[in-house]
């Protein structure tokens, strides 16, 4: 394991530390809060000299990711970083580098959707790309959001996936709040990335090569197919490039992270950084002798549902939470997904889905331990009720 250095950094400067020692080839950037920092900070490297990466300022979102397409299509290792309308304005490119099979990044910082206008945490900016065929990580905390911008490229650029890679972080949380975290050395995730050689790009004057053909339709769904088999391939590369992480950096990480699931009864499945305040709430349960669990979703591109069934085959009941809202009047994404993936695994456990932390609505611990205190409710009395409900909301004023 090599020798890493404590610091204090918030999320943002952490991944823009972790892209300063990548040093990726093109840096396309339209700011947007909350990721306005990190190619704020990014352009002060530039700027110093810390890196040899070519800055682009553009006019907006939509252009920076168009230009992120146009370096890595002619083989360059590139990136941007944007939040909510910003990633809304961007989405009609998103499925361009996808279909291209571009390797590129995007370091998506998690804010609500407008509107209201809000400019907090929930996920349902991210959420609303979720089938734009980019693979998604989602970080707890500012160590997890470093850690897994250093294995992105290595994950997204496997001649056996090619798929660009978001890499998610809660807006503000995690983003510019200041956790103790440890860094690597410089050389070390300078050769654990190491250099990016396209196989197939337009500069190449022997090979003629073409990036978002129209295709009719003998050939679309074949294609569709292949970015599915990529997808699914990347199930496998994401823990295997865990594994080689793990090495130099002594932290584990797999498609999922179960806590204290071993003889949980109750269990609930969520995203981002609300994990650890769910961790806190299970520990002070499990003093009293209460069975509870978690299991934290880190790749929700590709999902896991295998590991996500079997996982919660032993519970009683389960609570799926949800980051965002997606107006289907039955539930959210992560509750549909971990449903669907319940029951091909033949999880029998009650299970209700919460909508929680919508537009940056605090989350506490005594929350959570609400939470499965539901759950232990409706195991004793075998009545589930409302599947589809909102945590936190305000009480109605009486008038």
């Amino acid at each position: 394991m090599a020798e890493q250095k404590r610091v204090l950094l918030s999320g943002n400067e952490a991944v823009a530390t972790a892209l300063r020692q990548i040093n990726p080839d093109v840096f396309p950037a339209f700011p947007i809060t909350p990721s306005t920092e990190i190619p704020q900070y990014f352009s002060n490297y530039v700027s110093n000299g810390l890196v040899d990466t070519e800055f682009i300022t553009v006019e907006s979102e939509h252009s920076s990711m168009s230009a992120a397409i146009g370096a890595s299509a002619a083989g360059a290792r590139a990136l941007t970083a944007t939040s909510s309308a910003g990633l809304a304005f961007m989405w009609e490119v998103l499925g361009v580098a996808a279909s291209s099979r571009l390797p590129l990044a995007l370091t998506a910082v998690c804010r609500a959707l407008t509107g209201p206008l809000n400019i907090n945490c929930d996920h349902s900016d991210t959420m609303g790309a979720k089938d734009s065929g980019w693979i998604q990580l989602y970080a707890e905390n500012n160590q997890e959001a470093y850690d897994n911008m250093v294995m992105a490229y290595n994950i997204s650029e496997n001649e056996n996936v090619m798929l660009p890679i978001m890499i998610c972080q809660d807006g503000f949380i995690t983003s510019h709040a200041v956790n103790d975290m440890k860094l690597l050395d410089d050389e070390v995730v300078k050769n654990f990335v190491g250099e990016y050689e396209a196989k197939e790009y337009l500069l190449n004057p022997e090979e003629k090569f073409a990036v978002g053909p129209y295709a009719i339709s003998d050939y679309y769904m074949e294609s569709r197919k292949a970015q599915a088999a990529a997808m699914e391939n990347a199930k496998q590369v994401i823990l295997d490039v865990a594994a080689e992480f793990e090495k130099i950096s002594g932290r584990k990480y797999g498609l999922i992270e179960e806590y204290k699931m071993d003889d949980a009864e109750y269990a609930i499945v969520i995203i981002g950084s609300a994990a650890g305040t769910s961790k806190v709430a299970i520990d002070n349960l499990r003093e009293q002798g209460v069975k509870c669990g978690l299991i934290k979703i880190r790749s929700f591109r590709p999902f896991p549902a295998k590991e996500i069934g079997q996982a919660l085959k032993n519970c009683k009941a389960v609570a799926v939470m949800d980051r965002s809202e997606s107006f289907s009047t039955n539930g959210g994404p992560v509750g549909a997904e971990t449903f669907q993936a319940m029951y091909q695994e033949g999880c029998t456990a009650k299970a209700i889905n919460i909508m929680y932390g919508i537009g940056g609505r605090d989350v506490r611990v005594e929350d959570i331990v609400d939470v499965y205190n539901t759950l232990i409710e409706i195991d004793k009395t075998g009545e589930v009720g409302d599947v589809y409900r909102y945590m936190g909301l305000r009480e109605r004023e009486e008038r």
